[in-house]
């Protein structure tokens, strides 16, 4: 069994404007201020893009064809494209969710990726990563990265197309199978944009599942929900944010960043930090992250909508190798 360096397995409401018109009907927002019973069983997904959330779906998808379920956790933990993953899991079946990835034809790619090399990345994901970078170099700490993060956004919002919310609600909804929340607790990642404050929305928050999804996933302009702004769930603490799962009694982590933070080390955002403060605090805890082979469909390359079908193979492909080493685990 092949570990990661910290010792894992190495798979390896509203409306779409967002606007209510009273206080009344402003939503309570804050699920991580209302800390859940401890449980047993919680499974983490990890932020990466759309090729991030083929990976996903395909590495669920490969365990459960191998007899493994780990969809029936007692908490989904989903940031970014890890909440799009976890609405999607806990409202049907991985294997239908597998062939619909298989299913989409890909757009024409303008160029061959080739074995293993990472194209460049395209230009506004070029000029994303670059702002980013600048942000974090600049900032001094977690919490003033996110308010720096969310003012940028702010600003992008104020340049932005007003037509954009309602068309980014659009393209979420159709990317699940409910619009209902779960029956089961599912936990989704935001930072509050006018205050840089970290959200965490479950069902009882009084938002729609496709509000917090979109909320969650907003990488550029924020999203309105009510009176508030939300950016990216990545910039709460990390990519994963497995944190959420203190005090359960095991913790599956699937990241299809691997585990990295571009933040520094001393920020002890990267996933490693977040799996010692969790066996420090009782949890067993096991992740899974993107084989080296399969690398160059994430990270430059993880918004390309092309590679999601070889993503969600990879993804499959490593499931399956590894249900006989997890049962044990999770059962």
């Amino acid at each position: 069994m092949n570990t990661t360096p910290f010792s894992t397995l190495h798979v390896t409401s509203t409306t779409a404007t967002g606007r209510p018109t009273s206080d009344q009907e402003q939503p309570r927002i804050d699920a991580s201020s209302q800390a859940p019973a401890a449980g047993e069983r919680a499974l983490v997904l990890g932020g990466g893009g759309s090729t991030g959330n083929a990976w996903l779906i395909g590495v669920i998808a490969g365990l459960f064809g191998a007899g493994l379920d780990v969809t029936e956790a007692d908490l989904v933990i989903g940031t970014s494209a890890g909440s799009t993953a976890a609405a999607q899991v806990t409202s049907a079946s991985p294997t239908r969710l597998l062939a619909g990835i298989a299913a989409v034809a890909p757009p024409q790619r303008t160029g061959p990726v080739g074995s293993g090399v990472a194209r460049a990345p395209s230009r506004s994901a070029a000029d994303h990563m670059e702002r980013t970078r600048r942000i974090i170099a600049a900032s001094d700490g977690p919490a003033d990265m996110r308010r720096r993060m969310a003012a940028a956004a702010l600003d992008l919002d104020a340049a932005g197309d007003a037509t954009w919310q309602t068309g980014w609600r659009t393209t979420v909804a159709a990317r699940l199978p409910s619009q209902n929340w779960p029956q089961r607790t599912v936990h989704i990642t935001a930072v509050d944009a006018d205050t840089g404050e970290p959200v965490v929305f479950d069902r009882d928050s009084g938002v729609d599942l496709v509000d917090a999804v979109a909320a969650s996933c907003a990488g550029g302009p924020p999203y309105g929900i009510g009176h508030h702004r939300y950016i990216d769930g990545g910039y709460r603490r990390s990519s994963e944010n497995a944190d959420l799962a203190a005090g359960f009694g095991r913790v599956l982590v699937l990241s299809p960043l691997g585990g990295r933070s571009r933040a520094p080390l001393d920020w002890h955002m990267h996933l490693a930090a977040q799996v010692d403060e969790l066996r420090a605090r009782g949890s067993r805890v096991e992740t899974i992250v993107p084989d080296s082979d399969c690398e160059h469909l994430f990270g430059a390359n993880a918004m390309d909508p092309s590679l999601r079908p070889a993503a969600a193979r990879a993804g499959y492909d490593h499931g399956r190798a590894l249900a006989e080493e997890l049962a044990g685990f999770w059962r």
